[in-house]
């Protein structure tokens, strides 16, 4: 008998060390999810342009603060952006237990919650990029984006942080319930 749990323990140390391994992958994705969220938020937050009209004392100005779907964007990246920072200690947790399975289901929730947050934001904001890069002739909005080029490019850039941060959290949801499902 002790010699078949003798073997059996030897056999779960490969398993252990990919869950490790999965562990360690969930914190470097987390690092590089926050850094993406962080730079997307600073990346619109800043996003200014004034440019001249007929005159230099009348001037048009273009900041992110004028539409709320972007300062939405930047109060949900923000928001990811602290509690990827804040989940970081949890991974640290999974490096060093990797049995954890409640803390686990926790972060596979919270993540979710914030994936859904994320979209959200990313999406809206990108329905605005779209309609400052194309505009739209049937509702007579114009396309601001030949004006005030370095606005667009910068809310464009923002954008693809973003959507880098949903894609990491999506895989860091699946390495949450692979880790899960080898415990």
């Amino acid at each position: 008998m002790k010699g078949g749990s003798v073997e059996r323990g030897e056999g779960a140390s490969p398993r252990k060390g990919v869950t490790r391994g999965l562990s360690i992958m969930d914190f470097i994705f987390r690092i590089i999810a926050a850094v993406a969220t962080l730079a997307s938020a600073l990346a619109m937050g800043t996003t200014n342009e004034t440019l001249p009209f007929a005159t230099q004392f009348i001037r048009f100005r273009a900041e992110f603060d004028d539409l709320p779907s972007f300062v939405f964007f930047v109060m949900a990246n923000s928001v990811v952006c602290g509690y990827l920072v804040l989940s970081l200690i949890l991974s640290v947790f999974h490096i060093v237990r990797s049995k954890a399975v409640n803390t686990r289901i926790l972060l596979i929730f919270l993540d979710t919650v914030m994936l859904g947050l994320l979209t959200a934001a990313a999406s809206a904001s990108a329905s605005i990029v779209y309609i400052a890069h194309h505009g739209n002739p049937k509702a007579n909005w114009f396309a601001i984006c030949q004006q005030y080029n370095n606005f667009c490019e910068r809310i464009s850039a923002s954008l693809i942080g973003s959507y880098i941060a949903v894609a990491l959290l999506i895989i860091l949801i699946l390495l949450s319930v692979v880790a899960i499902s080898r415990n």
